[in-house]
């Protein structure tokens, strides 16, 4: 598996977001059910939302996210930052390692 964060930008102001962030919760715990999603989290400046998590591949990654409401709505852009884990938690250690 390969290892990410997931910054995801608002596209408008976040008192818009109401409706939708229910939607993306749901949709966030698909992702939390099948193992890539570690923790996820709004941004403290409210422009945004980071995400860390696993996938098989980068491409399989945007293919998940495709599917959140904010992506399906045009509210918010995702970027995805690849990253190698070296340094982690003793307790993190099967989450990091396993494929």
């Amino acid at each position: 598996m390969k290892h990410f964060l997931v910054d995801i930008t608002y596209l408008v102001p976040v008192d818009d977001l109401t409706d939708i962030l229910p939607q993306h919760r749901t949709f966030l715990q698909k992702g939390y059910d099948q193992g890539w999603l570690l923790m996820s989290g709004p941004r403290l400046d409210k422009l945004g939302g980071i995400v860390i998590c696993r996938a098989p591949s980068q491409d399989a990654l945007e293919a998940f996210f495709r599917d959140d409401p904010y992506a399906i709505h045009g509210v918010a852009i995702h970027r995805f930052v690849e990253f190698n884990p070296v340094k982690r938690q003793s307790w993190l250690e099967n989450w990091v390692t396993e494929d």
